[in-house]
């Protein structure tokens, strides 16, 4: 992140009416104004995850499950909150699989929620091969 990163995003976002829309859509943006040009290379090759793995090792997060969210994120999830929430985050999950970037909020929720719903041994392995190829083919950025 650039210095003063949070003035620079509530800056860009008051003079940029498309970027606020895609900010409170997503809660993320394409063209984000706070990343170096190191971090737009760590964030596109997918290397920004690799500290992650320690959090897998330290029993906090786990391989596949969804994806973490921030505290303003979790009121996204309203109604599927608990449902959210009874599982460990996952460096990979069905949404990055799913199309990731290309997707709205609303169906990266959905597609947590249905993966909590249905998560086993057979499925993680189906999405960490697909983590591959998307990473690989930089699918969804």
């Amino acid at each position: 992140m650039v210095p003063n990163s949070e003035e620079r995003l509530k800056d860009y976002l008051a003079n940029n009416p498309e970027a606020a829309r895609e900010w409170s859509e997503n809660f993320k943006l394409r063209n984000d104004p706070r990343i170096t040009p190191i971090g737009k290379f760590l964030r596109k090759s997918s290397l920004d995850e690799l500290p992650q793995f320690w959090n897998v090792l330290l029993g906090e997060m786990s391989l596949v499950g969804p994806r973490p969210v921030s505290r303003d994120e979790l009121q996204m999830y309203s109604i599927h909150l608990e449902s959210y929430l009874s599982m460990s985050p996952g460096i990979t999950g069905p949404w990055q699989v799913s199309g990731r970037n290309n997707l709205t909020y609303e169906q990266r929720v959905a597609i947590d929620v249905d993966y909590s719903r249905q998560a086993h041994l057979r499925l993680d392995i189906k999405i960490l091969l697909k983590t591959a190829s998307v990473v690989l083919r930089r699918t969804g950025l």
